[in-house]
C-alpha cells in the first residue's frame, strides 16, 4: 500500500464515502499479509517508499504467483525478479497487463501513473554484452520504479573510446550503475569521469581466474576513485534500488 492510498482511504472516511469499519477491513493487510508460505510487507512502501520485491529463485511458481497477486492487489508496482519459465508462464497467464523482460529475468507490473522525470535518472553501463542480463536487471528495475534510465552498454575500458563517446550522457545522470565482469576496472574510469555516486556491480562473467566475480568485486572494492561505491555479485537489483533511492533524492532537491 502507498501513501497516497492511505490518505485517499482516510479521506473517503472523513467525507462519509467509506464507513470506519469498511476503511478498517482496508488497512486489516497492514504491516503484512499471511499467506502461509510467506508475509508479504504490505507496510514497506510506507516506511521506504518503494515496495517489496519478489525474488523468485528458490520459490515455486505458485509460491511467486500468491505473493505477486497479493502486491498487486494493493495497487504497488510489482516485480519478480530471477524467473524462470514455468514462473513466467504462470504469472504471465495470471497477471494480464504484466511484462516478462527475458534478458532481465523480471516479470514486472507497473501501476504507478506518475511522471518518470519526477523521479531522476540513472545512467547504467556495462562492459560487454556478456554483462547485459545484470544490466538489464538494474534498469528494469529502476524503469518499473519510475526512474528515467539512459543505457551504456558494451563500452568496456579495452575500447575506451568507446566509453569517451557516451561522456555527455554520463554526465547528466544523478547517478551511474556500472556492470562489469573480468577484472572489473570500469566502475573506477567511469567513476573518475563523473560527479555523482557510482555504484559498481561485479558480474560472474570471465575466465577462470576471475573465480565467478570475486576477482571483480576486489578490484572494484579497492578502486581509486572515492565515489564508487559496490554491491554483491551479480546484483543488478540490489544497485539499482539504491539508485533509485538516491536519483529520487536529487530530483527533489532541484
Amino acid at each position: 500500500m502507498k501513501p497516497t492510498s492511505i490518505l485517499e482511504l482516510l479521506a473517503a472516511v472523513e467525507r462519509g464515502e467509506m464507513p470506519a469499519a469498511a476503511a478498517a477491513e482496508r488497512l486489516r493487510s497492514l504491516p503484512f499479509e499471511d499467506l502461509g508460505h510467506s508475509r508479504v510487507d504490505h507496510h514497506r512502501s510506507l516506511r521506504t517508499g518503494l515496495p517489496e520485491v519478489i525474488y523468485a529463485a528458490g520459490k515455486t511458481p505458485e509460491q511467486t504467483r500468491a505473493i505477486f497477486a497479493s502486491l498487486a492487489a494493493s495497487g504497488v508496482d510489482v516485480l519478480a525478479t530471477r524467473v524462470d519459465e514455468a514462473t513466467t508462464a504462470l504469472l504471465m497467464e495470471s497477471q494480464v497487463k504484466a511484462v516478462h523482460h527475458p534478458v532481465a529475468r523480471i516479470v514486472a507490473l507497473r501501476q504507478s501513473t506518475l511522471d518518470d522525470q519526477q523521479h531522476g535518472h540513472i545512467a547504467v553501463v556495462c562492459a560487454g554484452t556478456s554483462d547485459l542480463p545484470v544490466a538489464e536487471e538494474a534498469s528494469v528495475t529502476a524503469e518499473t520504479f519510475g526512474v528515467r534510465v539512459t543505457r551504456l552498454y558494451d563500452v568496456g575500458v579495452a575500447g575506451i573510446h568507446r566509453l569517451l563517446a557516451v561522456r555527455e550522457e554520463l554526465a547528466a545522470a544523478d547517478v551511474v550503475i556500472v556492470c562489469a565482469g573480468m577484472e572489473g576496472a570500469l566502475p573506477s574510469v567511469v567513476g573518475g569521469l563523473v560527479g555523482v555516486p557510482v555504484i559498481a556491480v561485479p558480474t560472474s562473467v570471465g575466465y577462470g581466474a576471475s573465480f565467478g566475480g570475486v576477482t571483480a568485486l576486489l578490484g572494484m572494492l579497492n578502486s581509486c576513485s572515492p565515489n564508487v561505491t559496490v554491491v554483491n555479485i551479480d546484483n543488478g537489483f540490489g544497485a539499482a534500488y539504491t539508485a533509485v533511492l538516491i536519483a529520487r533524492a536529487a530530483s527533489e532537491t532541484l
